[in-house]
């Protein structure tokens, strides 16, 4: 049993709005399980290949050119016999990128997306699947999967309002925990229980 899914999101610099609207959006979903994502930096900061290998969840998002942090992400992911889930920005792209592209597809298809609203939506969607899939090893109760399952079919139907455009740093490396399972060691958690408690770090969780 878990209580926290490990999600590992591969994405270069080129994409600060995606990686930012990926994280926010997270906190939405509908569970009582914590998050603990961890990103491909985009600083000077060591990366954290333990992470790449041991994620539940490994998203690679490749945008117009290829950085050699996200190559050696997937690497360490593929040598640990996992496959990452492969999305593919409508752009152009660099020689580079192209090569990486083609590399790529003989092991997975890549999944397309036209903007960061798409990209979200079909993220949420491959989250929920993933913890509909795995509820006995999450311990998920038949109220949350019901709840879950509903919020995946809503899903289906694309957002009409465009994604909030306004950083707020949240596309660090962060801890998300929730106060139905991760309660703290010195006493109760005290006053309203919000749905989700985000901490973002710069380091590596």
């Amino acid at each position: 049993m878990a209580d926290r899914v490990l999600l590992y999101i591969s994405a270069a610099s080129d994409l600060a709005l995606e990686r930012e609207v990926l994280s926010r959006a997270i906190t939405e979903i509908p569970t009582s399980l914590g998050w603990r994502i961890t990103q491909t930096p985009v600083t000077d900061e060591p990366l954290d290949l333990q992470a790449a290998a041991q994620a539940d969840l490994h998203l690679l998002i490749l945008g117009g050119d290829i950085r050699a942090p996200v190559g050696a992400e997937w690497l360490a992911a593929r040598r640990a016999g996992h496959m990452p889930t492969l999305f593919l920005k409508r752009s152009a792209h660099t020689p580079a990128a192209l090569f990486f592209i083609r590399d790529l597809e003989r092991y997975a298809a890549w999944h397309p997306f036209g903007d960061a609203a798409d990209l979200r939506r079909q993220v949420l969607a491959l989250l929920v699947e993933h913890i509909l899939n795995h509820a006995i090893h999450y311990q998920i109760n038949p109220g949350e999967f019901e709840k879950l399952r509903t919020w995946r079919k809503q899903l289906e139907t694309p957002e009409k309002k465009p994604v909030d455009k306004t950083r707020g740093g949240a596309g660090a490396s962060s801890v998300i925990l929730s106060p139905e399972r991760f309660v703290p060691s010195e006493g109760k958690l005290v006053g309203e229980i919000k749905p989700k408690h985000k901490v973002n770090s710069g380091r590596k969780s």
